[in-house]
């Protein structure tokens, strides 16, 4: 457990430590999913565990424990069924952050889009192009990578082991991008993380 402390901002122990201790709880650093930050499932001794990918930004790991903390207290509080980052755990996710929302835990930068975040929390932050780009200017080990939504419609870009994309247009929230070897179409994030070519 002392492991987490090491991955989150030092204002902050004091409050993690208040809403972890003394729970039927694991929580372990895992290496980095390329699919999610963290998850929470209930294991068949009983215990729950929290699994967070090992990531060099504390203010994107202290926020994703508190996101599966949201799960493990809905899942422990409530006695019926609720979906997954339904009603309840919004509520319960947005309760658990307000202590958090301080400037003595996270930069300016942060902070304002983190507290419009919270107003009605997606399942992922990876939804909130404002928060995403707040969080980016606190990763260690930036690439020379660019989000998604910063290339030109029709500019071409690799993403994940070297497959080559075109980026076509904008599709709701997402973008639809053609892969080049096979023609396939994709929807992407705004805020993929990709190489422009």
């Amino acid at each position: 457990m002392l492991l987490v402390y090491d991955y989150i901002p030092e204002n902050s122990h004091q409050l993690i430590s208040d809403l972890i201790d003394k729970e039927n709880l694991i929580v372990k650093i895992v290496n980095t999913r390329k699919t999610k930050h963290g998850d929470f499932r209930k294991q068949k001794n009983g215990k729950f565990q929290i699994t967070i990918n090992k990531i060099d930004n504390k203010y994107r790991f202290l926020i994703t424990l508190i996101h599966e903390l949201a799960h493990f207290k809905v899942s422990s509080e409530f006695k019926y069924p609720t979906s997954p980052h339904g009603i309840e755990w919004k509520n319960t996710y947005k309760k658990m952050m307000i202590p958090f929302l301080n400037s003595t835990i996270f930069p300016e930068k942060i902070l304002r889009p983190l507290a419009k975040h919270m107003i009605n929390p997606p399942a992922t932050t990876d939804s909130d192009i404002d928060l995403v780009l707040g969080l980016h200017h606190f990763d260690l080990n930036n690439d020379n990578k660019k989000f998604l939504f910063q290339i030109k419609d029709n500019s071409k870009f690799e993403f994940n082991d070297k497959r080559i994309f075109i980026k076509i247009c904008k599709r709701r929230k997402r973008y639809i991008c053609k892969e080049l070897k096979t023609g396939k179409r994709y929807l992407f994030s705004p805020v993929t993380r990709i190489l422009e070519k």
